[in-house]
């Protein structure tokens, strides 16, 4: 289809061109039927009558969802009504609705969690003790390949209590045959062995190869400092001192790594200590966490010290109780370590599920989906550029709405913060930055890369083995040259941006719309140069492809094996006098599993990501199109992307020798998980499924 700029469209098309978008944008009336096609903004007010409205609020800002148009609540008319729960037939435009295919392969892999989860093999293991795992063997026998110790009668009642499907309805889908689906494949991180996650340089190795490597910063300041106003909050500066960390400083002073750029933190503090007194008198008990970590000569990172804090008893305005726990690695205080890692990775694995994947690349890609419908003509060469980064999301998100995010959904029952969840990633969204989305931005802006102009992409990562900040570089240049390349080729002049009306449209319906909350935000770009459109055409196709592929297709081979990645802790650390401290010498396995994630909740964990890191079987991924010669008649751009596609497969080959070489121990770590999450394609003969590789374009998933 040929491409036409606003002002350039032939004047036989131009009133069908106006009229098509006028259909798309609709009226802003009435329930949506199946057969429509219309884009429109609307507020998180689906998720349930007792969690706040998220969006148009200064306390609970968010970006817009889209309209299904479904009835409001009689009782409540501010909320719109909510779908029974295995209804997945959700509004969304009709372009917008998953392939026949995407939908059986979506269909087939949740029924697959669900039978999994009524097993009689995994079922009879859970009733020899019910609630919880007696070691990590138990464990294991989730997995295929193990052999388990319990053989009994299946009795799945307490089942019942836990799960948001029918139990009865799971038992009818596999009652015909008596066929029952197979244990859960191996994680990646216990198929070398079966402890080398627990240990220490894993553990830090993570922070830059593992599911959620957007968090860890450059700690530029010590002790930490917290940004919380100290006269609603108190003082909440870190009790971690000089004398806690120098003895594992490999012979230098706090000040002498600090000039040297080597101490990095994973900070948790500021953004959870304010809800913990509200999270914690429910089934959770956990902490607010920091964890300072040293930059050895190997490269690797060594955790110094896990500073795990309270809200002081008195009130939040007296500040916080605070309790630093640093390296042991035998005996009871070898224990009371690996407890301390547990609740620092608790806390990041909830941030990692609410904020890193679905914040900031689904909720947040969704307004620039709606806004590219309702104000760029399917002619506009913007359009035909970014319409590719946005298969099936619009679909997704409304599934995990009406799944995973709304209240007692998957992440309110398996996520530590429950109920506050959706609240808490609002709180947070209130920080978002568009042009801190772009890659460079987001490294420079947590200190780990400084501006270099010797260097190819212009910035020195301070940590040379970060294989996310490495990997990630390479495929944000990619896109953005091609990027360039496409948008300079409709758009030699700046002054062709500023009169194209439907571009300024487009932009202007983004901010003051789909992101209002933030609209008067002075980051905005000001859509007026070439470097502005590629610039953010290029960040939101990263967000879209790259970004959300580095954050939620390693999911199962690390977050599949819920001792390495625990998404909640039931009880706080043991205090010497108790049962608890009295059992760690004798039994610290029991311990540990007991704090973190119970039998059950184990299981709706481990179905959930399961899903989620698979690939569909019509999955499209960066550098391909659905039609590949068809989608433009412009030579010039069809030349350019092909480049684009030869220059992804190169940075391929290059990850995988990077991947071999020695000297990069982060790349595959104790746990020999090779980093290939930025990997652009799935191995060829590899079925698709939980690759652990491949970038679709956009979050289909």
């Amino acid at each position: 289809m040929q491409s036409y700029l606003t002002s350039n469209t032939p004047e036989t098309l131009r009133k069908y061109r106006e009229d098509e978008l006028k259909i798309l944008r609709g009226d802003g009336m009435g329930e949506l039927q199946a057969w429509d096609r219309v884009y429109d903004y609307v507020l998180y007010n689906d998720l349930g009558t007792n969690r706040p409205i998220l969006g148009n609020s200064t306390e609970f800002p968010y970006p817009r969802r889209g309209r299904t148009g479904r009835k409001l609540i009689k009782k409540d008319p501010s909320y719109e009504s909510q779908m029974f729960v295995l209804n997945l037939n959700i509004y969304v435009p009709r372009d917008e609705k998953f392939s026949q295919l995407k939908f059986s392969d979506f269909l087939a892999n949740s029924m697959k969690g669900l039978g999994q989860i009524v097993h009689p093999e995994l079922r009879a293991i859970f009733d020899k003790t019910p609630n919880e795992f007696d070691c990590f063997e138990d464990v294991h026998y989730l997995y295929e390949g193990y052999q388990g110790r319990a053989n009994q009668p299946v009795n799945s009642h307490s089942l019942s209590s836990c799960c948001c499907f029918s139990l009865e309805f799971v038992k009818e889908i596999f009652r015909s045959d008596g066929a029952h689906p197979l244990k859960f494949p191996k994680p990646g991180v216990i198929q070398a062995d079966e402890v080398s996650w627990r240990s220490d340089e894993e553990f830090g190795r993570e922070m830059l190869a593992g599911v959620n490597p957007v968090a860890i910063c450059l700690l530029q300041n010590f002790p930490p400092t917290s940004t919380l106003d100290p006269t609603l909050y108190g003082n909440h500066t870190s009790s971690i001192t000089k004398e806690h960390i120098e003895k594992n400083l490999n012979g230098l002073t706090v000040d002498e790594v600090l000039e040297k750029r080597k101490l990095f933190i994973l900070d948790h503090h500021d953004h959870l200590i304010s809800y913990l007194s509200r999270i914690n008198i429910t089934g959770t008990k956990t902490y607010a966490t920091r964890t300072i970590l040293l930059l050895q000569e190997d490269g690797t990172l060594k955790p110094l010290a896990i500073e795990l804090s309270l809200p002081h008893p008195d009130g939040e305005i007296y500040g916080v109780e605070n309790q630093v726990y640093t390296p042991a690695q035998e005996g009871v205080q070898g224990s009371i370590w690996q407890l301390a890692k547990a609740y620092a990775v608790v806390n990041d694995s909830g941030v990692h599920q609410l904020i890193s994947h679905w914040l900031y690349t689904h909720a947040v890609i969704e307004p620039f989906i709606i806004a590219t419908n309702r104000q760029l003509s399917v002619l506009h060469p913007i359009y035909k550029l970014l319409q590719p980064h946005y298969r099936d999301t619009m679909n997704i998100n409304a599934l995990a709405r009406q799944i995973l995010i709304c209240v007692d959904g998957f992440i309110e029952r398996c996520v530590f913060t429950g109920k506050f969840s959706m609240e808490l990633s609002a709180k947070i969204y209130k920080g978002w930055n568009f042009i801190e989305q772009a890659l460079p931005e987001s490294l420079l802006k947590r200190g780990v890369a400084v501006p270099d102009p010797s260097k190819p992409h212009g910035l020195r990562i301070l940590i040379e083995d970060y294989p996310f900040a490495v990997d990630g570089l390479e495929i944000w240049s990619a896109i953005h040259s091609w990027v360039l390349d496409y948008c300079s080729f409709y758009y030699p002049r700046d002054d062709l941006i500023q009169d194209d009306t439907e571009l300024q449209s487009w932009w202007e319906d983004i901010i003051t719309q789909g992101h209002g909350d933030l609209k008067d935000k002075p980051w905005w770009p000001k859509m007026q140069t070439l470097s502005e459109l590629t610039q953010s055409c290029t960040t939101i196709i990263w967000i879209s492809s790259a970004l959300h592929a580095a954050v939620n297709f390693g999911q199962y081979p690390y977050a599949g094996y819920l001792p390495n990645r625990p998404t909640t802790s039931r009880r706080f650390m043991p205090k010497i006098g108790t049962h608890e401290y009295e059992e760690l010498p004798k039994n610290p396995d029991l311990v540990f599993l007991q704090t973190i994630n119970s039998q059950l909740n184990t299981l709706l964990v481990i179905s959930l990501i399961e899903n989620l890191s698979k690939h569909s079987t019509d999955e499209v991924f960066l550098g391909q199109r659905e039609y590949p010669e068809l989608w433009t008649k412009d030579a010039t751009p069809l030349e350019a992307f092909k480049r684009f596609g030869e220059k992804l497969v190169n940075i391929e080959n290059r990850i995988v020798e990077m991947n071999n070489e020695e000297q990069w121990k982060n790349r595959t770590g104790p746990v020999k998980i090779p980093y290939t999450l930025l990997c652009p394609y799935p191995l060829s003969y590899d079925p698709l499924g939980l690759t652990g590789r491949g970038i679709p374009n956009s979050v289909s998933i």
